[in-house]
């Protein structure tokens, strides 16, 4: 595998340099009530190169004239990129017609978009034809925000306004994942997220009952919101989780965690935007000397949890 590239790695303001990603397509309604018509939306994903910060956009159909218009809204909260990166077109291959409608979309406005943004100042870049693999960083984004999605929706139609506020709520879930340590103090319990390079702070959610249960008929139309974006927080949190245990290595030992070293505990039924972190004060050897349970200090005291259930964040 080769070295990251100089944007991946250089410091600069978020989303200075950016990867560009299409989803769906999604099925929206044009108003409540009977009698709605139902039509094509599609999700575009922003990714910051250096923060891995996200920025998720509702887009009603495949033409360079809405991506323009999609972009400009993008440009207009995050600030106009230098450079925005994306797939070629001849990455989308096999029968499936969805990937043929995406492989049409770039084939035939690629150099629309391309002269339009060199005279904004922002240079395209496309990545190499049949190599998906180099735009790694906004395939992962797209396929945790995608697939997750169409799970929690399933046969929900939303309108528009409705689903756009569902795509801001995961933009501040995924925004607010631990990245690393955000100081050496032994006493801090907060992580670096993507967040904090936004807006300085880490995201919080606002205090919404627990509607995750209650049948879909039973539900308002904002509750209908609620509940889709609790679902998806429950399932992407743990997915987010175990992203962070690394279990390639069953058969070698490997060091034993270190006191004041930031942990993630893997806890179920915490609610959106909510990371249980800790640090860890002790660890407890078995009979044949290896540790498998440690002791955890978090902002409610100490707890006992076994390594199966603690990620220890990246240090950076």
């Amino acid at each position: 595998m080769a070295d990251l590239p100089p944007s991946r790695v250089q410091a600069a303001p978020p989303f200075s340099t950016v990867g560009v990603d299409y989803g769906g397509p999604f099925l929206i309604k044009n108003h409540k009530g009977r009698g709605a018509k139902t039509s094509k939306s599609y999700l575009c994903l922003f990714i910051c190169f250096v923060t891995k910060a996200v920025h998720l956009e509702l887009v009603t159909n495949l033409t360079s004239e809405s991506f323009i218009m999609t972009f400009r809204r993008f440009a207009s909260r995050r600030g106009k990129p230098s450079h925005v990166y994306s797939d070629n077109g001849t990455n989308f291959v096999g029968a499936n017609s969805l990937l043929k409608e995406l492989s049409l979309f770039l084939k035939s406005n690629g150099d629309h978009i391309n002269k339009t943004f060199a005279v904004e100042g922002t240079t395209w870049h496309f990545i190499p034809a049949h190599s998906p693999h180099f735009g790694g960083l906004w395939e992962a984004g797209i396929k945790s925000v995608k697939s997750h999605l169409r799970r929690v929706l399933g046969t929900s139609l939303l309108t528009y306004e409705e689903f756009s506020t569902l795509l801001s709520q995961i933009e501040a879930t995924i925004n607010s994942r631990p990245l690393s340590p955000l100081s050496s103090d032994p006493n801090d319990f907060q992580p670096l997220t993507p967040a904090h390079f936004l807006i300085g702070r880490p995201l919080t959610s606002l205090p919404d009952p627990d509607v995750s249960s209650i049948p879909i008929p039973r539900l308002k139309a904002f509750e209908l919101v609620q509940q889709l974006h609790q679902r998806l927080w429950k399932r992407w949190s743990k997915e987010y989780v175990s992203e962070l245990q690394q279990r390639t290595k069953w058969r070698s030992h490997l060091s034993d965690l270190k006191n004041g070293t930031l942990v993630l505990l893997k806890e179920d039924n915490q609610p959106p935007l909510h990371w249980k972190l800790g640090l860890v004060v002790a660890v407890h050897p078995g009979a044949d000397g290896v540790a498998r349970v440690a002791s955890v200090k978090t902002i409610n005291g100490v707890v006992k949890r076994s390594f199966a259930k603690i990620c220890p964040l990246p240090i950076v």
